[in-house]
């Protein structure tokens, strides 16, 4: 795991996933799950599964939890729907706008591409919203690649100057799929180990360390 650096990395352009990443929504999402379980009718999760699921990619949990490639959509849009009458609940990690305006201070365009809608994502962000030059939002579960190049085009930068920060395995496919670097973070869905196994370029234990990688240290108030 990296935490913060001496040294600044260089991207144009950084695309930000949301969930598990910019906000705090994996207590939501079990809080939430097994309901959905029950009227899709898939196997439900117990509390002690939690910590063995973090270790599996998206793939994986879908078969582990029997659930068909054709449920897929629907349960997806029914996420969708909940989170958006539940948005008020959703917050950003600690750190996150501060995050954000370092960047954006340092000169990097910032993106954020998600399998939610732009409406939660932007509710959720508030002002920080405002710093956000492109969204690329309602991807679906594995379609993240497409979106990801969309905002690469939307920003005129080639995939090589840009970098998908994100929480889970399926993010580190879709950068490698658009192509461009990968950068997890351990405080989401995935576990930190899980995600090292996805060899990305760095792997970040605070947004704090996001911002001092990409933008350097902040400056000193006198």
């Amino acid at each position: 795991m990296t935490g913060p650096t001496p040294e600044t990395v260089s991207y144009r352009l950084v695309a930000f996933d949301f969930d598990g990443t910019l906000a705090d929504t994996f207590p939501w999402f079990c809080a939430n799950l097994n309901d959905v379980a029950a009227r899709y009718r898939f196997r439900a999760v117990r509390p002690e599964e939690t910590g063995r699921l973090r270790g599996l990619s998206a793939r994986a949990i879908l078969k582990d939890l029997g659930i068909p490639a054709w449920k897929v959509p629907l349960i997806a849009r029914h996420m969708r729907g909940l989170a958006t009458r539940e948005a008020g609940q959703v917050r950003l990690f600690s750190g996150v706008p501060e995050m954000l305006a370092r960047l954006d201070a340092a000169g990097c365009v910032l993106a954020v591409v998600s399998s939610n809608s732009e409406a939660n994502v932007r509710r959720a962000l508030g002002p920080s919203a405002g710093l956000i030059r492109h969204f690329a939002c309602g991807a679906s579960l594995f379609g993240k690649a497409r979106h990801l190049r969309a905002v690469a085009r939307a920003a005129g930068v080639e995939p090589g100057a840009m970098l998908a920060v994100g929480d889970e395995i399926r993010d580190a496919e879709a950068a490698a799929q658009a192509p461009c670097a990968f950068a997890a973070v351990a405080w989401g869905y995935n576990s930190a180990e899980a995600l090292a196994g996805a060899r990305p370029a760095h792997l970040f234990d605070a947004p704090e360390a996001v911002a001092r990688t990409l933008a350097g240290p902040p400056e000193r108030a006198y």
